[in-house]
């Protein structure tokens, strides 16, 4: 069985999710989660992982086009250290510059009429990066 991972757009607002393997290094879209008292929704989050069973996780490392952290690249890296305190899973970075802007392109009106899609094609965006890194 191909290894099975779980990719991440964190935000201060929702957190866009991605599934990918990688054998294909291709990733598909799943969801966006919104937050709970301005937390990630660990419960959903703990579904996600038990109904996909991954072997690692990506989480989406905020950069400016400069090479500097972006303002949101502390948030990003705690909830990365908090899905591996959680989940005992193997959690990865991956620099996602450009992946919400590139998720706005790829989508096109489709984004206009539902903009949630977007995270979680930029969660997508992140993970296939990883996965062909």
């Amino acid at each position: 069985m191909a290894d099975v991972l779980l990719g991440f757009d964190y935000g201060t607002h929702k957190i866009g999710v991605a599934v990918g393997q990688a054998l294909t290094g291709t990733a598909t879209p799943l969801e966006t989660l919104g937050m709970v008292n301005r937390r990630p929704d660990w419960d959903k989050i703990a579904r996600l992982l038990a109904e996909w069973r991954p072997t690692a996780l990506v989480v989406g490392h905020p950069f400016e086009m400069g090479d500097g952290e972006a303002d949101n690249a502390a948030g990003a890296k705690r909830f990365a250290r908090q899905l591996h305190g959680r989940f005992r899973l193997p959690v990865h970075l991956a620099d996602e510059r450009l992946t919400s802007r590139e998720a706005w392109s790829q989508l096109g009106r489709e984004a206009g009429k539902d903009p949630t899609r977007v995270d979680a094609f930029a969660a997508k965006l992140i993970l296939e990066t990883w996965l062909n890194d």
